[in-house]
């Protein structure tokens, strides 16, 4: 669950062009662009002052997005969609994120 988090934190604030490398620590991911969280129960503190709430299948963001999982897919508020097959997960939008263990890689 953190992980995908991680995921959708990182496919929805991260720039298009920009690589992103995130490992949990601890429970928290920590991002290489600076970017940490708390998770407590379903609510996600960002160390940039933002949240994230998951309920049920339904992530709600404090910037006003939101996403929903399907299964291996997931569909955003802005638009674009994933889909993770292995420990890759493939965005409509061209970025792709690689898991292996705690580490994330986005590009």
């Amino acid at each position: 669950m953190r992980i995908l988090l991680a995921l959708a934190f990182a496919a929805a604030f991260g720039g298009s062009a920009s690589a992103q490398t995130c490992n949990t620590f601890g429970g928290s991911p920590h991002c290489n662009n600076g970017l940490s969280a708390q998770r407590l129960g379903n609510l996600t503190y960002w160390s940039d002052g933002s949240s994230s709430q998951r309920v049920g299948t339904f992530t709600y963001n404090s910037d006003g997005s939101s996403s929903q999982r399907v299964g291996k897919s997931t569909q955003y508020s802005n638009g674009t969609s994933s889909q993770t097959l292995g420990n890759t997960t493939y965005f409509s939008n061209g970025r792709s994120c690689q898991r292996a263990g705690n580490f994330v890689h986005c590009d």
